[in-house]
């Protein structure tokens, strides 16, 4: 892209073409009336980093970073206590001429539990199934929320371990067959994994087996509604999609990119919803 007056961000992975956050950026550049602009752009990895240091020459104040660069722009920027924390960025921006980087994926997922299931930090012990870039995230936000124990589980018990010892002795690796042990005291419940996504399998979770009051939160949104939250849903618990993570972690990046703070309002998700029926 050619450098031009108009601010403008993108969208930076490989492969690209899925995303909404077009939609979304252009949504809120067209409802606040700013002249601007948001594209996806296809990055293999071995380009990143040349993409990246020419991203102001290319005409952009900024970028999304999704799979799989997420990690490595960390190495390309200067990371916020955030990003350094959670181990990955997901947004890209410029800040007295030096490029910054951050992770909006953690208030993307608690604001969006905020918005779904208030009082859900009432929790005293949580489960989260995963221990990917999304996880750190998750377990990141948890912590952050005052969260007492977290319970970690993951096929590969080493990752889980892995996690475990960066983010402290309130985070618990366990192994995959031991999840329904704690499933009776788990009050939040979350799914970081990609299984219950359109093409993949179902989470084979016992949602019967958590407290009344439980919520639980899946971070896939193709489905919007996956197996485990019909499961969940049919059993009375509050719930929390993916698809409200996505809308809520767009928005610092489009204040930080265009100086001003946009809404996630219930036309921007018809917008968004209505566009998933067409997958």
């Amino acid at each position: 892209m050619t450098a031009s007056r108009i601010p403008a961000a993108c969208l930076i992975g490989w492969p690209a073409a899925h995303s909404r956050s077009p939609l979304i950026h252009r949504h809120w550049l067209r409802t606040l009336g700013i002249e601007g602009g948001y594209v996806i752009e296809a990055v293999p990895p071995e380009d990143l980093r040349d993409f990246v240091l020419r991203l102001s020459l290319r005409g952009f104040v900024g970028a999304n970073v999704t799979i799989p660069h997420k990690e490595a722009v960390l190495a390309l920027s200067i990371p916020d206590a955030r990003a350094r924390a959670v181990g990955a960025a997901n947004t890209l921006w410029f800040a007295e001429g030096e490029l910054r980087s951050t992770n909006t994926d953690v208030e993307g997922f608690i604001n969006n539990l905020d918005a779904s299931a208030p009082g859900w930090d009432m929790a005293e012990e949580a489960l989260v199934l995963g221990a990917g870039g999304a996880a750190r995230a998750v377990v990141f936000g948890l912590r952050e929320r005052g969260i007492k124990r977290i319970h970690l589980a993951n096929r590969t018990i080493a990752r889980s371990e892995a996690l475990a010892r960066e983010f402290g002795p309130n985070v618990h690796p366990l192994p995959s067959d031991a999840i329904g042990d704690v499933l009776p005291g788990a009050r939040l419940l979350v799914n970081t994994t990609s299984l219950g996504m359109h093409g993949q399998p179902s989470l084979d979770i016992d949602v019967a087996r958590l407290p009344q009051d439980a919520v639980v939160a899946d971070l896939v949104y193709v489905p919007l509604v996956t197996p485990l939250l019909a499961a969940a849903m049919a059993r009375g618990l509050k719930t929390a999609d993916g698809l409200g993570m996505l809308l809520h972690q767009a928005v610092r990046g489009f204040e930080l990119w265009f100086g001003r703070r946009p809404e996630v309002t219930a036309e921007l998700r018809a917008l968004i919803e209505a566009d998933l029926t067409k997958s």
